[in-house]
């Protein structure tokens, strides 16, 4: 996650409350979300931005999680998801973000 999004992110959870806030990532591999997740929950681990030591625990999931999958208006997804899902190693990202949220999720 560049520096510039986790900059958002903390600014719409210091206006918001992190309680209120929800990551959706769609990185294309389990590693790469995993690391935005992380990043969104217990701080960035490459300690290079502004959410380094921030541990905002915010809710994140990815675009093909059912959680978000189910919420989504079925043709926009098919529309603007559908055909990247059919690539992606759906189960590992899904596997990858449970395990994050598990650890370091707080609302």
């Amino acid at each position: 996650m560049d520096l510039e999004n986790q900059k958002r992110v903390k600014d719409f959870a210091e206006e918001f409350g992190p309680e209120n806030i929800v990551v959706v990532l769609g990185a294309s591999e389990a590693e790469a979300s995993g690391l935005a997740a992380e990043t969104v929950t217990a701080g960035d681990p490459t300690f290079a931005g502004p959410l380094t030591g921030v541990s905002l625990g915010l809710k994140v999931y990815h675009v093909c999680e059912p959680e978000i999958k189910d919420e989504v208006d079925p043709a926009v997804y098919e529309e603007q998801v559908s055909m990247m899902e059919m690539v992606l190693d759906v189960d590992s990202i899904i596997e990858e973000m449970k395990s994050i949220r598990d650890q370091y999720c707080k609302y």
